[in-house]
């Protein structure tokens, strides 16, 4: 991430230096001052367009340093800078290679935030998810009475028992993840809808840095249906998984997510349980033709301190092959938001044979959480037909 930042911030002061160049062609124009440099005649006519596109690119650098420049400003200094350049071409040659990077900077931000981004996919696919109306109830303890012990102690203490139940959530996550113990650690930022009920959805975007550049990463899990597409500066395609294998792999992440997240849409949800002891209970999770199970272990108090899968699906760097390997994701600490109790701060662990062994490739805090509020497992939950956005929307 600081090479992330050096990066944009050496780019933020060699396009205000460029700027801060343009105005000596107003300088000379206008007569304020003899500028050697210029051999060039430019007159007043001429210097206002001199002073016109330097104020225009200092605020392309003004607005990159607030990290709100859309597209086209940067576009249209590049061009309006070159045609300068080129009537002053024996002096302002050198400012060509300026006018690329905004080009470079122009291209990135509409890959960043165009309506063929993967920013711009999360959000049509959000808007998709949360549109139905849902039905509403109150969570009583009656609720809880088939679930095995523990499982009532983890729902009563993450204040379930008396609130409105919950059809999913929403939360910014950050963190960092890496490919294999010895790979470096890219810190990330990421945003988080998922929604349960007849068709549960996914979607987690994340914009993460790899060697001090952005990476765009979207997950969507819907219908059953789970793709991964990773963008390098938001424009180079590197990985764009789907398949069975996936599939698979994500049911077991969408369960986890309920454990973790959204402990109280567990009331109802399609999960046959086995008790194995008052801290651990058996979880087997039907989402379509995916059956997974995963263990969860609870302290004394009734805290969720673990999961652990077998049924997880590791998948390699470009997203095309899977293993099967344990995946386990412990919850170091709860956080509460209005009376719910939820993950604050946990990791993600897979359990790979020798030479890697054990260890940790996610490690994230949930910054903000809200849940959406309703029946996840009800028959008002959004149907194929209401939702609007299937695989076939992912490209």
């Amino acid at each position: 991430m600081l090479l992330r930042r050096v990066i944009r911030w050496m780019v933020i002061v060699v396009i205000a230096v460029h700027g801060l160049l343009h105005l000596l062609g107003a300088v000379k124009g206008f007569g304020w001052a003899d500028v050697p440099a210029l051999t060039a005649d430019i007159g007043p006519w001429a210097a206002l367009a001199w002073l016109t596109v330097a104020l225009l690119v200092l605020a392309v650098a003004v607005r990159l340093a607030r990290g709100t420049c859309p597209w086209w400003p940067p576009l249209l200094a590049a061009i309006l800078s070159q045609a300068l350049i080129v009537s002053a071409w024996q002096d302002a040659a050198a400012g060509t290679a300026v006018n690329v990077l905004l080009l470079a900077v122009a291209v990135h931000a509409w890959a960043r935030t165009g309506r063929r981004s993967l920013r711009a996919d999360y959000a049509r696919h959000v808007e998709a998810a949360l549109s139905p109306a849902r039905a509403q109830q109150v969570v009583t303890e009656g609720d809880l009475a088939d679930l095995p012990g523990p499982v009532a102690r983890y729902l009563r203490r993450s204040g379930v028992v008396g609130h409105p139940a919950v059809v999913g959530f929403r939360a910014s996550i950050r963190g960092r993840i890496r490919g294999g113990p010895g790979k470096p650690w890219m810190p990330f930022a990421g945003e988080q809808v998922n929604v349960y009920g007849t068709d549960p959805c996914r979607l987690f975007f994340m914009d993460a840095t790899m060697m001090g550049l952005p990476v765009d990463v979207l997950h969507v899990f819907d219908r059953g249906t789970a793709t991964m597409r990773v963008r390098l500066a938001s424009v180079a395609p590197i990985v764009k998984g789907a398949g069975p294998e996936m599939d698979r792999a994500e049911t077991v992440t969408v369960l986890n997510d309920l454990c973790l997240l959204v402990p109280a849409a567990l009331v109802g949800a399609p999960i046959s349980w086995e008790s194995r002891s008052d801290e651990v209970a058996t979880a087997s999770f039907t989402l379509g033709q995916q059956t997974v199970a995963a263990d969860l272990g609870f302290a004394e108090d009734g805290r969720l301190v673990d999961f652990v899968s077998d049924d997880r699906l590791r998948s390699s760097p470009d997203g095309r092959t899977f293993t099967q390997q344990r995946w386990s994701t412990p919850v170091r600490s709860e956080r509460e938001w209005d009376g719910r109790r939820v993950c604050g701060v946990g990791e993600a662990r897979w359990h790979a044979p020798d030479p890697e062994g054990t260890f940790t490739y996610l490690e994230f805090v949930v910054d903000e959480w809200s849940p959406i509020e309703g029946v996840a497992w009800a028959s008002a939950v959004a149907s194929p037909s209401t939702r609007g956005l299937g695989s076939s929307a992912l490209g």
